[in-house]
């Protein structure tokens, strides 16, 4: 029996979300499975993927994919964070396709003759070579033509016309190379769902795929993914006056039975929810009181029924409707992205991984 708490990975419902992307985009995808399929366990994910013939899969680092290759993923595996040369080795030893923006390392990257994508930088100010200075790798391309070419936009959520600045800026970049790359790919996910249909050859789909969509009046809305439980491991009583938690930030204003379940900060959960955050039990919507703690949490579960051993949903579907316990709904609360949530949920949750369509 699951006895802490734990995380469950609808693996059905990503490889729906990634299935409803490559629709709406209308070209194959590139799924983003860095930082552990953003927390979630990159090979589990990129085997339920493979269903979707992604053209290959994004990552950061050599390390993540290598582990990919040891456990058998054998399509093409781009590495997005560029590489230090003593890195190119073991990148090509793992079969990575890097991506690079200037010329010392595509020079560098030739002797392996293995491919390559071209990272351009129209904005974001991260990596790849400026569109300015497409001029400055022209030799460097020449001798060693890129597979592919990309670039990443800033703002893509925002309806504030850089998106459609950065894809000039990337036009133009690709028009000044000696030839056209065969892969073009600027999307990830908040572009996916503005663009309807893709102006490139492939799509990035990120946070997508893993159950955060782009607002509610997105045009397309992805299946949840993620759930985090936990089991009531206490209860008391507390009377009106009592406070809970470190600070006493909570005081009770009448006589309250307070929960409590064993899954705090150390875990992932946000400090930020503290006195704010709701979860579920047996159907009902029930708020945190006090301080989120370290390794514990505090609900007052007052007239649920609960019991002690009693599931709680605290990220995720809790089955009570309108329920505010999704992804993006708990990051809000500290006011943190949904990425920095998904990959915050710490390794001593243990995953379950869902594989049947639900």
């Amino acid at each position: 029996m699951l006895s802490r708490a734990w995380l469950e990975v609808d693996l059905a419902a990503i490889a729906r979300n990634a299935a409803a992307a490559r629709e709406r985009a209308g070209v194959p995808l590139i799924p983003m499975i860095k930082a552990d399929a953003y927390g979630l366990g990159a090979v589990p994910v990129a085997r339920a993927l493979e269903a979707s013939d992604p053209l290959a899969y994004g990552i950061a680092t050599v390390t993540e994919g290598e582990e990919l290759r040891a456990a058998g993923i054998a399509r093409p595996i781009l590495v997005f964070t560029p590489l230090l040369e003593t890195d190119m080795e073991a990148a090509h030893r793992a079969r990575l396709t890097p991506t690079l923006g200037f010329a010392a390392e595509i020079d560098a990257w030739k002797m392996y003759g293995s491919p390559y994508h071209l990272s351009i930088d129209t904005g974001m100010a991260r990596a790849g070579v400026p569109w300015r200075e497409m001029s400055s790798i022209r030799a460097a391309v020449e001798r060693n033509p890129p597979a592919g070419a990309f670039t990443h936009f800033h703002s893509a959520q925002l309806d504030d016309g850089t998106m459609e600045e950065q894809t000039g800026r990337f036009r133009d970049a690709i028009e000044q190379l000696p030839a056209r790359p065969a892969i073009l790919h600027t999307d990830g996910s908040a572009a996916i769902v503005r663009h309807e249909r893709s102006p490139w050859n492939a799509v990035r789909p990120g946070i997508f795929m893993y159950g955060v969509g782009s607002g509610d009046t997105a045009a397309i809305q992805p299946d949840n993914v993620v759930t985090l439980k936990a089991r009531i491991v206490e209860l008391r009583w507390v009377e009106s006056g009592d406070t809970v938690s470190y600070d006493a930030t909570y005081t009770a204003g009448s006589r309250r039975l307070v929960a409590t379940v064993p899954v705090g900060y150390a875990d992932g959960y946000p400090r930020g929810a503290s006195n704010a955050g709701k979860a579920v039990v047996r159907e009902k919507v029930i708020p945190i009181v006090g301080r989120v703690t370290m390794d514990m949490i505090m609900l007052d579960v007052t007239d649920t029924g609960a019991e002690v051993g009693d599931k709680v949903t605290l990220i995720g579907a809790g089955g009570a409707l309108d329920a505010p316990t999704d992804v993006a709904s708990v990051a809000a609360l500290p006011d943190l992205p949904p990425y920095e949530l998904l990959t915050g949920l710490r390794g001593r949750i243990e995953r379950v991984y869902r594989r049947q369509a639900q």
